[in-house]
């Protein structure tokens, strides 16, 4: 199995570097090593691999304690997008997403970029899952698939690629940031400081839409309940 291969590589790299130390008694119920400090356990060139070996270890035993996960803001992290910008990117992103897991997988990406009539090869839609595969689990999370956004408007897409078809046959309308040339990145980044009072603008005007709504419905009830009280009267 390929946990016990695993295990025996480890087991082999630790073994190098304790053949000086005395072993310790066996207890009733051996337990595989605890894993040290890069530096002590493997020698430079090699720690790398000794943590993921034994990070490989504890997952397949079940192990491994969970990672902190960081909280992921869009309005916070891409201000080169407005609000509404980015709302539609979402919208985009949950319409292919239809194992609604989050994620946008290779099938997904097939249809999706079937849809947008610019349909992809098997190795076409690997590789533009790969170039913004920031955890290298072979599918796209809403970050990543923003990012595809923020390199087509930094002008970091090839332009017959995958990724710069899909950014420029999405209906998202980022041309202020260059996705349609990328000629004026930089000048929009300099407009991009003040994206921060536009965003409160627009939620202030999000806020505001919603009251009209409310006060609006509102007065169609009080109509139909007048005009039914009459009828009944």
């Amino acid at each position: 199995m390929a946990s016990e291969e695993l295990a025996r590589k480890l087991q082999s790299r630790l073994a190098a570097t304790q053949e000086a130390e005395p072993r310790p008694e066996r207890e009733q119920s051996p337990v595989r090593p605890k894993p040290q400090e890069p530096d002590a356990a493997c020698g430079d060139s090699s720690s790398e691999l000794c943590v993921k070996l034994t990070r490989r270890l504890d997952i397949n035993d079940g192990n491994a304690a969970p990672r902190p996960t960081r909280v992921f803001n869009p309005y916070t992290e891409f201000k080169e997008f407005s609000r509404k910008q980015i709302k539609d990117m979402e919208t985009m992103f949950k319409r292919y997403d239809t194992g609604k897991d989050g994620f946008i997988d290779l099938m997904e990406l097939k249809l999706m970029m079937e849809k947008l009539g610019a349909p992809q090869t098997h190795l076409g839609l690997k590789n533009m899952i790969k170039e913004v595969d920031e955890d290298f689990d072979g599918k796209l999370s809403f970050r990543e698939f923003l990012l595809i956004f923020r390199r087509a408007a930094a002008g970091e897409l090839q332009e017959e690629s995958g990724l710069m078809a899909l950014a420029r046959l999405s209906e998202i309308n980022v041309s202020t940031e260059g996705v349609m040339g990328a000629k004026d990145f930089f000048e929009a980044k300099m407009q991009a400081v003040s994206q921060g009072s536009k965003f409160e603008a627009e939620i202030r005007e999000e806020k505001e839409e919603r009251k009209r709504q409310d006060v609006e419905k509102k007065q169609r009830q009080a109509a139909f309940k007048q005009l039914q009280s009459t009828f009944c009267s």
